[in-house]
């Protein structure tokens, strides 16, 4: 039986700390879906067809990536993904109550298990909140998303 985790967020942008999540954890599950949830109380800098064109430009090559998009509960998207985990990423010790009670009670409703990589020292400054705020001052965040990922705003 292949090993299937989703890795939720809003992904605005994809960072190369998310692309590190999911590079490591490949060597954990056979097949991940970055999945892309949908949240209209939040205003996102990006469309969602533009972070999912964006992810999937990043892993075009690579058939155990797939970019989808769901609204609601992520442990209901998961199941009907079919995957077994739930990955998540940890930057620092402030993420990790959060991260904690939510994987806590996605176990509890569900039996679906969540892991939790930390994030590599040296990437742990880089968030999509700060990409998005060097990108409204006109900054080039080339070194902080993965290579060959095409920053368009879609209107």
């Amino acid at each position: 039986m292949k090993r299937k985790a989703i890795f939720p967020g809003t992904f605005d942008p994809f960072t190369i700390g998310h692309y590190s999540l999911v590079k490591r954890s490949l060597e954990l599950v056979d097949e991940i879906v970055i999945a892309i949830g949908k949240n209209d109380a939040k205003k996102s800098y990006f469309t969602l067809d533009s972070r999912i064109n964006m992810i999937q430009s990043v892993y075009k090559n690579d058939k155990r990536i797939s970019v989808d998009t769901y609204d609601g509960l992520t442990v209901d998207f998961a199941k009907i993904v079919n995957a077994t985990f739930i990955m998540r990423g940890i930057r620092s010790v402030n993420d990790f109550e959060y991260e904690k009670t939510i994987a806590d009670m996605n176990r509890k409703i569900s039996g679906i298990e969540t892991f939790i990589l930390f994030t590599e020292p040296e990437l742990t400054h880089i968030s999509s909140t700060i990409v998005r705020e060097l990108l409204r001052f006109g900054h080039d965040v080339s070194q902080f998303v993965p290579e060959g990922m095409n920053l368009k705003i879609q209107d």
